[in-house]
């Protein structure tokens, strides 16, 4: 069976199995009531997902703008299995949006490319707050699930 036709995996599935990594989590303050969220809800998965609260780094940058260099300095340090970027980009009246949005994620994209390491990608691009509160929860479990899945994944491979 294709992974594409298995759907979503249950918690007891060996790839979401933590109980042996190093996650990293670089999170922007920037809307810290919705990141703050995102990071509560990645951190609670990953614990579910057996990784220990002592294999758990959190570290707070000022806006989504400072989450690739953030997660350049964990990746150099090799000793994550997968690292998570969590922010919040709330679309206003400006080119800004598309800036902040667009070199954000190219950034976590060029570390997890150069260093060969699972970033899971969990900064929000929303239009409003309420799109933001609608998907701080799951979007922070999501990259968490994610982030252990890759690193598994690259494990086996």
């Amino acid at each position: 069976m294709l992974i594409a036709e298995q759907g979503a995996l249950d918690a007891t599935d060996p790839r979401l199995n933590g109980k042996d990594l190093t996650i990293g989590i670089v999170q922007a303050r920037f809307n810290t009531d919705i990141t703050n969220a995102l990071a509560e809800a990645c951190r609670a998965e990953l614990l579910a997902l057996g990784v220990a609260e002592k294999n758990i780094t959190l570290v707070q940058v000022p806006g989504a703008l400072e989450v690739p260099i953030a997660l350049l300095g964990l990746a150099e340090h090799l000793k994550y299995d997968a690292l998570i970027a969590l922010g919040c980009i709330i679309r206003g009246e400006t080119y800004h949006f598309e800036l902040v949005a667009n070199e954000s994620g190219a950034g976590v994209s060029r570390v997890a490319l150069d260093y060969k390491l699972p970033i899971a990608n969990a900064i929000l691009t929303v239009e409003n707050m309420a799109q933001a509160v609608a998907r701080q929860t799951d979007k922070g479990r999501d990259a968490a699930r994610a982030a252990v899945e890759m690193a598994n994944l690259l494990e086996s491979i």
